[in-house]
């Protein structure tokens, strides 16, 4: 059973990346093995940007959770196509892990435009400006349904992050797993999330490495709640730490 399961999870990594059918996207936009394993460009056609390191950290804090029973469910804010959070499905999926949810949180339109007034660090940013970042509810949802993952596990919280982390419909979380690019966006969603991470659980911060405003709302929020735990890098731009 081991080997089937490892064999479906490296599976779901080369076709989230689209590793597989490279040579139809190469038509579409040019295609580097390289850059796309270090996750350092938006796809044409692959469900996921985060690259292969990115990928396996998934896995690993997941299946950490589920070996020592760290209590909750798993949720990814930003989640583009969908790639990193139907991972984490996938990974429920192979263990027959029936009594956990994944939670997708996206405003399904994009980022927001920058709120310097309140997120100076925000300023000047415009990620906001680019559609091919504002991916439908929709479009997502046909994905899960492509690798047969969309059931009553899958949740999804359509909204901006200020609207809708705040008062989400669950008590406990075992896996946090930010792709916010922006201050504004990490800051939330970490003061919304981390008081309902399990002892045990995991923060992974996908941007830290290649957004200033989120390294900074990172580090603004760990010093403020006192928190001392390893901040791991897993590639040139994702972290990670375990809340002791």
């Amino acid at each position: 059973m081991s080997d089937a399961r490892d064999l479906y999870l490296d599976l779901m990594k080369r076709v989230l990346l689209n590793l597989i059918f490279s040579k139809e996207e190469q038509a579409v936009k040019q295609f580097e093995t390289q850059s796309r394993l270090e996750g350092r460009e938006w796809p044409a056609m692959a469900h996921t940007m985060i690259g292969w390191k990115r990928l396996e950290n998934i896995q690993q804090c997941v299946e950490d959770v589920l070996a020592k029973n760290i209590t909750g469910d798993l949720i990814e804010t930003g989640v583009w196509r969908g790639g990193a959070i139907i991972f984490m499905r996938s990974i429920l999926k192979a263990y027959a892990v029936k009594n956990r949810r994944v939670w997708a949180a996206d405003s399904f339109a994009g980022l927001p435009k920058p709120d310097a007034a309140r997120y100076p660090a925000d300023e000047g940013d415009k990620l906001y400006a680019h559609p091919e970042l504002a991916i439908s509810l929709d479009a997502v949802r046909a994905n899960f349904e492509k690798y047969g993952l969309l059931d009553e596990q899958v949740c999804f919280l359509p909204g901006w992050f200020r609207d809708t982390l705040p008062s989400a419909p669950f008590d406990r979380l075992a896996l946090i797993r930010l792709d916010g690019d922006l201050y504004e966006s990490t800051h939330v969603a970490l003061e919304a999330l981390y008081p309902k991470l399990s002892r045990g659980g995991y923060v992974i911060i996908d941007d830290y490495g290649a957004c200033a405003g989120c390294e900074k709302a990172v580090r603004d929020f760990r010093e403020t709640n006192k928190i001392t735990d390893e901040i791991i890098p897993i590639d040139w731009t994702g972290v990670y730490w375990r809340k002791s």
